[in-house]
C-alpha cells in the first residue's frame, strides 16, 4: 500500500511538473505571437509607402514596364510556402501544405519552416530552395533577404514566370490559409496615382524596378509575420488543449490518491484493531 501511494504520489509530481512545461510554452508564444501582430502593421504602413510611390511613378496609364517581370498571365509558376518551424502546433503545417495539393508550381517550391520540410519531405515534397523560420521577428527581415535573392535568381534562370506565396493567418480565433499573387506585382493592388506626378532625378524604370524591389521584400516580410504569428496562435491552442488534458489527469490521480490514504488508513485501523482484539483475547 505504501509503494501504491508513493507511486500515485510521484505521478501527480510529474504531471505537475508537466503542466508548467506545458503553461511556459503557451506563454511564450502568446508573447511571441502578440509581438509579430503589432509588427504586421508596421510593415503593411511601409508596403503601402511603397506603393504609393510607385504608383505616382506608373501614373494612370501604367506606362512604364510592369516590375517583376513577365506578364503573370501564363508560363510556368512557382509557390513560396510558409510552415511551422517547431513542433507542438497541432496540425499546422498539415493545412498549409493540403493547400498545395497536386498544383504543378511545386516544382519551383521555396519552403520556410524546418518542421513543414520534414512534413514536405514525407509527402514527396522536394523544395528547390528551403530556409529555417527565425525564433524571434527581429530576424524576419533578414529572412526575407535571402527569400528575395533566391527568388530572383530562380526568376532569372528561367525556372518559373509567376510566384504565388501560401501563408496561414489566424482570424477570429480560427486557422485560415491565404494564397496571393508574389510575382508579377498586381497592378490593381496599388493606390490611385496623384493628379500631379513627382519630379524624379532617376531614369523612371530604374527607379520602379527598386521600388518594386523594396515592395516584394515588404510583402515577403508580412506574409513571414503572419505566418509566425499564425505558427505561435497554433502552438496557444495546441498548448491550452493540453494544459484541460493535463488538468483532467490530475484530478484523476489526485481522487485516486485520496483513495489510496483513505485505504491505507483503513487497513491501518483493522490491523490496530485487529492486533488489539488479539491481545486480549491472549491476555
Amino acid at each position: 500500500m505504501t509503494e501504491r501511494l508513493a507511486d500515485v504520489s510521484a505521478r501527480i509530481e510529474g504531471i505537475r511538473q508537466l503542466g508548467a512545461v506545458v503553461n511556459a510554452m503557451k506563454g511564450i508564444a502568446a508573447a511571441r505571437a502578440r509581438t509579430a501582430r503589432a509588427q504586421i502593421g508596421a510593415v503593411d504602413s511601409y508596403a503601402a509607402t511603397v506603393a504609393a510611390a510607385m504608383s505616382s511613378l506608373l501614373g494612370p496609364s501604367g506606362a512604364l514596364s510592369r516590375p517583376g517581370g513577365g506578364d503573370g498571365e501564363s508560363g510556368r509558376k512557382g509557390l513560396l510556402v510558409f510552415c511551422a518551424e517547431q513542433g507542438f502546433a497541432g496540425a499546422f503545417s498539415e493545412r498549409v501544405l493540403d493547400v498545395i495539393g497536386e498544383d504543378p508550381a511545386t516544382a519551383s517550391l521555396f519552403l520556410i519552416g524546418a518542421r513543414g520540410l520534414s512534413i514536405a519531405a514525407s509527402r514527396g515534397l522536394e523544395p528547390v530552395w528551403s530556409a529555417p523560420m527565425p525564433s524571434h521577428t527581429p530576424g524576419i527581415p533578414k529572412l526575407a533577404d535571402r527569400i528575395v535573392r533566391a527568388i530572383y535568381g530562380a526568376l532569372d534562370a528561367g525556372r518559373f514566370d509567376r510566384l504565388d506565396v501560401i501563408h496561414a493567418g489566424w482570424t477570429s480565433g480560427r486557422p485560415q490559409v491565404v494564397r496571393k499573387s508574389l510575382l508579377p506585382i498586381d497592378l490593381s493592388d496599388l493606390p490611385p496615382p496623384p493628379a500631379v506626378p513627382p519630379l524624379t532625378q532617376l531614369p523612371g524604370d530604374a527607379l520602379i524596378a527598386s521600388l518594386g524591389g523594396d515592395y516584394v521584400h515588404a510583402l515577403v516580410c508580412k506574409a513571414a509575420l503572419h505566418a509566425f504569428a499564425a505558427e505561435n496562435e497554433a502552438r496557444m491552442e495546441a498548448m491550452s488543449s493540453a494544459g484541460s488534458q493535463i488538468a483532467r489527469e490530475l484530478e484523476v490521480f489526485e481522487a485516486t490518491l485520496r483513495r489510496v490514504r483513505q485505504e491505507a488508513i483503513t487497513a491501518e485501523i483493522i490491523e490496530l484493531g485487529t492486533g488489539a482484539a488479539t491481545a486480549r483475547g491472549t491476555g
